[in-house]
């Protein structure tokens, strides 16, 4: 990854703005977070964030969820500093072996990942999304849409992996962000140690 601590800092803190694309697509991800985490099971839920950055995705719907008390939630930061204000496990996202501790998720978030990742590893991270995850598991992703525009291919990459889709939820007026919602229909790829991903940004 090219960008500098700094960067990554500042780029947070364009969520402060309410006005803002990245603050609207939080609502979203919070949104879809909350009726997934409604929509699993009784009993204990296992949440992983991918790149979870500062963790306000996450941290925000479980202040306030009726099912906080359920979730088991693993946030994975590379940066230290994001990491901390998260309470993330400080690692390398793209890596499964990073995740070889985590339990198996119910719920997977992989957002402001696709924009920072080259084609062939936004297909490659879905087609082995589930290795991270248990059977039924709802996933969250979100990619902007600025030409070219990759969201159609990613939700058809969903489909053929085995996801079947729930929201697609796009910007407005720009349609400058994306957030879809899918659950696993398939039984999941076993763990297996290798690279998903690599930040080209």
């Amino acid at each position: 990854m090219s960008e500098t601590l700094t960067d990554w800092q500042a780029w947070h803190r364009r969520y402060d703005d309410p006005a803002s694309p990245l603050s609207r697509r939080l609502g979203i991800v919070q949104a879809l977070l909350r009726e997934a985490l409604f929509a699993a099971p009784a009993g204990p839920i296992a949440l992983t964030s991918v790149c979870a950055g500062d963790g306000r995705d996450v941290r925000g719907v479980l202040a306030e969820h009726p099912r906080a008390v359920d979730v088991a939630a693993a946030l994975v930061e590379k940066d230290p500093d994001l990491a901390a204000a998260a309470g993330a496990v400080v690692g390398d996202a793209g890596d499964l072996s990073t995740y070889r501790e985590i339990p198996p998720a119910d719920v997977l978030l992989v957002c402001g990942v696709f924009g920072n990742i080259a084609d062939d590893d936004i297909r490659t991270t879905i087609e082995n999304a589930s290795r991270l995850c248990r059977p039924g598991a709802r996933v969250l992703w979100t990619r902007g849409r600025r030409e070219p525009d990759l969201t159609p291919a990613i939700r058809r990459w969903w489909g053929d992996a085995g996801w079947r889709e729930t929201s697609f939820v796009t910007g407005a007026p720009t349609a400058e962000w994306s957030v879809g919602a899918a659950y696993l229909t398939r039984d999941p790829l076993p763990y297996e140690q290798m690279r998903l991903f690599t930040f080209v940004r």
